[in-house]
């Protein structure tokens, strides 16, 4: 296949090049491609003509979306709207990564992919609204709580701050299946290749608070976890401009009952990256 990742820069773009190596890749980062362009994207899909474009590209910075709305929307949503224009064009689809932020993180039990979004920040309004561009042909794969080797994430944060202080505190309060970034790029490969349409929950396994989470990274990393002490999200300070779902637990059922392999605990690859990034 020809594949066009976009957002190929990021943790998960750089990630979806390595696993799909043995196709025909043409990758763009943010510098190469600004997909809020619908001619740029037009352009690049027509002469490209990708059997499927592979949409890791994303304004993330899940704060300032609050207040820099346009450019949620027009990264997360509308660009949606072009890239698949785009593939229709050229006879492809679209397998596009969305996120968790999409539910209000009220359910008390883990998200399906058939569960109501109710999404409580522009991250999440604007997120949402990508995958609503795409139609049944194409692929929609939620995540949650992504960290990898390449960019910031907060391992590299907790393993930072570990470095810098004595204790550290995270909210007890916040509920999550941990995701790495290799892991994902693998699931997302399975789907293309098996041409997979619909939404797709993919994470790896095992819930955890960030509380929990900092404290599964120290030990990996041989530190002391009772460093690390909890916080109710009410008392950050300063508080978070865009409310976090206290409930981000995704159910991976739709891999589950396709019988696709569900990728492994968070605990495996959580100790491959602190290893790597020893070595590093």
């Amino acid at each position: 296949m020809r594949i066009l990742i976009t957002g190929a820069g990021g943790q998960v773009g750089r990630e979806l090049v390595d696993v799909f190596v043995d196709h025909d890749v043409v990758a763009v980062d943010h510098r190469g491609l600004d997909i809020a362009d619908r001619d740029a994207v037009l352009g690049l899909v027509t002469s490209v003509r990708p059997d499927v474009i592979v949409n890791s590209a994303a304004y993330t910075a899940v704060d300032a979306c609050e207040t820099e709305t346009d450019l949620a929307w027009s990264v997360n949503a509308l660009a949606v709207r072009h890239l698949a224009d785009g593939a229709r064009r050229v006879g492809g689809w679209v397998c596009h990564l969305s996120t968790d932020y999409v539910f209000d993180g009220s359910k008390p039990e883990p998200y399906v992919e058939w569960d109501q979004p109710n999404p409580v920040s522009m991250y999440g309004r604007s997120k949402l609204g990508g995958e609503l561009e795409l139609s049944p042909a194409d692929t929609v794969v939620r995540t949650s709580w992504v960290c990898g080797y390449h960019g910031g994430n907060m391992v590299k944060t907790i393993l930072r701050l570990a470095r810098e202080h004595d204790t550290l505190s995270f909210v007890d309060d916040q509920r999550g299946h941990p995701t790495f970034a290799d892991d994902l790029a693998a699931v997302v490969r399975r789907l293309v290749v098996d041409r997979r349409p619909g939404l797709f929950h993919v994470t790896n396994q095992g819930a955890v608070s960030w509380f929990e989470f900092a404290r599964a990274v120290l030990d990996a990393a041989g530190l002391d976890p009772d460093r690390v002490t909890p916080l109710a999200t009410a008392d950050l300070v300063p508080a978070r401009p865009a409310p976090r779902p206290a409930n981000s637990v995704l159910d991976n059922a739709g891999l589950r009952l396709s019988g696709v392999p569900l990728a492994p605990d968070f605990q495996e690859p959580l100790e491959r990256l602190v290893a790597r990034l020893g070595d590093g």
